[in-house]
């Protein structure tokens, strides 16, 4: 009969950035990737804003793995089904970390941008660690079932959105309908749902549109 245990130790993890921090930028945007991506990679999705204004800092999922079997492309996931718990606690320490380096306490205006299963990684650390941001960017994803309400309740004046794709194949009519009506209970105040024609896939346009706002 097999018993499971537990230790704990340290571990270090890297993160990627795209321009510099300085006087004239107006955004700080801590963007989480979705399972299967690079933080290098995404940034990708970002570079087409303005490099003064927009400084974007990508957390890297822990779990990496080999995409194919061909064993040459690498990609990355946040959480599994397996020990979450456990792991989502890993992975809020982890980006605690990077908030303290980035002393993101002191950026003119947080944005924390969530896709696909980042979002779930961005929506529970703004609710489990109260981070104050200043708009908070659902894209392609849901927000985990155990968080309500009163876990946002602390963003006062926090803009919300949520993006979706209208061809999502992860996000078929009836599971839009209700993520809808859920997010309009958990943010009932500020909350904007935008829509584009595409599927499971990152809107730059939107991105732009609301890094303008």
């Amino acid at each position: 009969m097999s018993n499971k245990k537990q230790v704990s130790y340290q571990s270090t993890n890297t993160y990627e950035v795209l321009n510099t921090f300085s006087p004239k930028t107006k955004n700080v945007w801590v963007v989480c990737h979705g399972i299967g991506y690079l933080s290098r990679y995404f940034l990708k999705y970002f570079k087409h804003l303005n490099p003064e204004e927009n400084y974007i800092i990508a957390p890297q999922a822990p779990s990496k793995y080999y995409l194919s079997g061909k064993y040459t492309h690498v990609g990355a996931s946040w959480l599994t089904r397996e020990n979450t718990e456990l792991e989502t606690e890993n992975v809020l320490n982890y980006l605690d970390e990077v908030y303290k380096a980035e002393n993101l306490q002191d950026a003119p205006k947080l944005l924390l941008f969530g896709y696909s299963q980042g979002v779930s990684v961005v929506t529970r650390w703004a609710a489990k660690r109260k981070i104050a941001c200043d708009h908070l960017i659902m894209h392609s994803g849901k927000v985990p079932a155990e968080l309500n309400p009163e876990d946002f309740s602390f963003l006062k004046n926090t803009g919300f959105s949520f993006i979706y794709g209208k061809q999502d194949e992860y996000l078929k009519d009836g599971v839009i309908k209700k993520e809808k009506e859920r997010l309009k209970e958990i943010f009932p105040a500020n909350l904007k749902i935008h829509s584009f024609e595409g599927g499971h896939e990152v809107s730059r346009e939107l991105i732009t549109e609301i890094a303008e706002i």
